[in-house]
């Protein structure tokens, strides 16, 4: 941030000395220093507004530049994440090798991230999200925010895991059991590592007996009580067994 500032400063100090308008035009200067001031105020759309009327000047590349992140930020800061996530995809389209790529990327997961929706509803920008943290590690993995990232990247895989877990319930409940099948093993293929994994085994053992596996339901309980023998799932699978018998 710090360093975004002194951008700005460097560029309102060359815009005012190189400037040859009337001073009683508003200057790009001008735009973009009360687009600051307000930002500084909270006063994001109003910021946007005053950075928009400087980017559309087309005075220099660079004020240009700085106009469209800070447009971005201002979005994200107002918690306008749908714009947020439009704008900093656009500037790393304009701009793909730029000197603040990490943080724009960054920012554009986080923007993604603020979207995800509950477990039973749409998870695309928890994919979304997902996928641009994993692009930021791999592009940038020594960068300040690689260890925030990685914990976002666990939320992301647990979320969607959880959501696979959910749908797969549900098709179970529904009388869908192959499908219900077809969902659960997922969770054990794409999310190796989700902490939820006893409810998914047991939920899968459901599934494979209901869908007339017993072989396959019975690999599943087995599964879990190895893993987790002291979980409350695993106590409910031993119940089913017994009924089974």
């Amino acid at each position: 941030m710090k360093l975004l500032l002194s951008l700005v400063c460097l560029l309102l100090l060359s815009v005012a000395c190189a400037s040859t308008k009337d001073p009683s035009t508003p200057t790009a200067a001008y735009y973009l220093k009360e687009g600051e001031k307000l930002f500084e105020k909270e006063l994001y759309e109003e910021a946007i507004t005053m950075w928009e009327k400087a980017r559309d000047s087309y005075y220099s590349p660079e004020l240009n530049t700085l106009a469209e992140m800070r447009i971005a930020e201002a979005h994200f800061m107002g918690k306008n994440y749908i714009e947020a996530a439009a704008a900093y995809e656009d500037f790393l389209k304009q701009h793909p090798d730029h000197e603040r790529t990490p943080q724009v990327l960054y920012r554009l997961g986080l923007s993604y991230y603020e979207q995800i929706l509950s477990i039973d509803r749409d998870q695309t920008a928890t994919r979304n999200a997902l996928a641009t943290f994993q692009n930021f590690l791999k592009r940038f993995p020594n960068d300040p925010d690689a260890e925030e990232a990685r914990t976002y990247i666990a939320r992301c895989t647990d979320r969607l895991a959880e959501h696979e877990l959910y749908v797969g319930r549900f098709y179970l409940r529904a009388g869908h059991y192959e499908a219900a099948v077809k969902r659960l093993e997922d969770v054990f293929v794409h999310y190796p590592d989700y902490d939820g994994r006893d409810r998914a085994f047991l939920y899968l053992g459901q599934a494979y007996l209901a869908a007339g596996h017993p072989d396959a339901a019975m690999k599943a309980f087995n599964s879990l009580f190895e893993e987790f023998p002291r979980s409350e799932h695993a106590l409910k699978a031993q119940k089913l067994l017994e009924k089974q018998n």
